[in-house]
């Protein structure tokens, strides 16, 4: 292991953590801002459904990577995947903000307990996948998903600041 690469107990917490950020951010927004537009295309409900998406299209994805296939998600993706994150707006439909953070816990769980079945060597193996002209690992896809958590969560602040 390399001097500063975490383990895969270390990621999966910080993980976590960002994940309870979010919801925390989440939880402590006045009601009316939950379904209030941030930009001209998302509210807070709607990145709470991207992110149950992206929690279940990381499964999805590691498993193909696995296969040595290419995920889904890279192919034909949209403007920053936005083809991929319309698909999750319009499934993980609803309008409670209850429903959909559970359905978001649900969703980090079902990761957490597959990340955790994985053998320790599947962590950072390249199975051949490429995106961009990098190497595309379980480690550095689950990494990706952190950053999001935390981009969104800080989005979500700096907006509901300025309301």
């Amino acid at each position: 292991m390399g001097v500063n690469e975490i383990t895969i107990e270390e990621q999966l917490n910080n993980l976590d953590a960002r994940i309870q950020a979010f919801i925390n951010c989440i939880d402590s927004l006045p009601e009316v801002f939950f379904l209030k537009k941030m930009d001209k295309h998302w509210a807070p409900r709607d990145v709470v459904a991207h992110l149950i998406g992206w929690n279940r299209h990381t499964i999805e994805g590691c498993q193909q990577m696995r296969r040595g296939e290419t995920p889904f998600y890279f192919i034909d993706p949209g403007d920053d995947f936005s083809k991929v994150n319309a698909v999750s707006v319009r499934k993980y439909h609803s309008r409670s903000r209850r429903k959909l953070v559970s359905e978001l816990e649900a969703s980090a769980q079902e990761l957490r307990q597959f990340l955790l079945s994985l053998d320790p060597t599947e962590w950072k193996a390249d199975y051949g996948v490429r995106w961009k002209g990098g190497i595309v690992t379980i480690r550095n896809t689950v990494d990706g998903l952190v950053r999001d958590y935390v981009l969104h969560r800080q989005q979500i602040e700096e907006w509901a600041r300025g309301v």
